[in-house]
């Protein structure tokens, strides 16, 4: 009966006892190893038990800086010099870090000493890529956390609640295509009881162009309240988000302004570079609110006209970021031309009702396919005068 192991190529042996107290050690010290799931400590770990238990002189991971015990000069370099080496490697095959052992007096390593080194590498390996994905999950859990913090305070800055206006319907829809956003939708009642109606998009997505938007909320509020004229407005927002520097200049904001008088039943608008605004009148072709100039920041000096017409009863409104036309159908885009059809066509002169049905023709299309942009859309309706009503 065999009392032991030879390895191939060597001419030592270990006896069945050496065996046992190998397998028994390696077992203690991969327990400490997994005892923990912070990188440095795992580290920590590892360079202890080689000094401490296989009483090494020395032990390193020189490329993550730690060292442990006394290593000779130049031991960085691992790779230059004769010191055993242990590569610790992912579940991929790729590396990590190197383990360098310097045995005592320089001596080399027994066979029970390097078939420990080799077992405790390994569990090493798995520890640290354990330790390191935990981190990450934890990075990852904190961004998260962020961002959920992020969405809720964005959709805390669009109206909480809308206007009461007799004879009007009024609504708004805002998806985001990630946590946060770069759509902006405000409404603003003045002290003559109108309404500034305002739709915007900044250039991009997520967290950066949330940022850019909540900045830009702040700039628009502050001018609504001065009462200034549309296309000063919208002329003043340009130059403020042109002075907010290179980084605001490369978010730019498409933006299109609408002042509301209900009881005159007239509306005035501005359209900064962003998509067409559809106004559709009864007994007339839809007309299609045109920009007048470049988006807001792109340019300084930008001026901007605006225009001014009546809204009848029953006229209806809509405001719209380019997510809405942006929807696909394998390489085909829903378009501006099919959302002015499905607006018009809409049976309704009911706001809420209308963004309902343009969403589900929407999603018809896309077949329910993933969202690739914001989408945020305002609709003004007013309503038709009944014959009762009139008499």
């Amino acid at each position: 009966m065999a009392t032991g192991i030879e390895l191939p190529g060597s001419n030592q042996t270990i006896d069945l006892q050496q065996q046992v107290a190998r397998l028994q050690a390696l077992l203690e010290a991969s327990r400490q190893v997994h005892s923990t799931t912070r990188e440095d400590e795992v580290l920590d770990q590892v360079l202890r038990i080689v000094v401490r238990e296989l009483e090494m002189a020395g032990a390193a991971f020189p490329s993550l800086g730690r060292c442990y015990g006394s290593m000779p000069e130049g031991y960085e370099q691992s790779e230059s010099t004769a010191l055993p080496l242990y590569m610790l490697q992912d579940r991929e095959g790729n590396r990590m870090a190197e383990l360098v052992v310097a045995p005592p007096d320089g001596r080399e390593l027994t066979l029970y000493e390097a078939d420990f080194l080799e077992g405790l590498a390994l569990q090493a390996a798995v520890a640290l890529e354990n330790a390191r994905n935990h981190e990450r999950n934890l990075h990852w859990a904190r961004v998260q956390q962020d961002l959920d913090a992020a969405r809720n305070i964005q959709i805390s800055l669009l109206p909480q609640t809308l206007p009461q206006i007799p004879g009007y319907s009024l609504a708004f829809r805002s998806d985001t295509c990630y946590e946060v956003g770069g759509d902006y939708l405000d409404i603003v009642e003045l002290p003559d009881k109108s309404l500034l109606l305002a739709v915007a998009d900044v250039a991009g997505k997520g967290l950066a162009s949330a940022i850019m938007a909540t900045n830009f909320r702040a700039a628009f509020r502050a001018m609504a309240v001065q009462d200034l004229p549309m296309d000063e407005l919208a002329t003043r927002m340009n130059q403020h988000h042109w002075a907010e520097g290179e980084e605001a200049r490369r978010r730019y904001v498409t933006a299109i302004f609408l002042r509301l008088w209900p009881e005159t039943g007239e509306v005035e608008a501005v359209n900064a570079g962003h998509n067409p605004g559809f106004l559709v009148q009864p007994g007339k072709d839809p007309c299609q609110l045109e920009s007048t100039g470049t988006p807001l920041g792109m340019l300084p000096g930008m001026r901007y006209s605006s225009q001014r017409c009546g809204f009848i009863p029953g006229s209806r409104l809509l405001f719209y970021t380019d997510g809405l036309t942006e929807v696909f159908q394998g390489d085909e885009e829903f378009g501006a031309e099919r959302l002015l059809d499905a607006f018009s066509k809409c049976p309704t002169q009911n706001a809420d009702d209308i963004l309902l049905s343009l969403w589900a023709t929407l999603m018809d299309f896309g077949g329910g396919g993933p969202q690739s942009d914001d989408m945020t859309a305002l609709a003004l309706c007013r309503e038709t005068v009944s014959t009762e009503t009139a008499g």
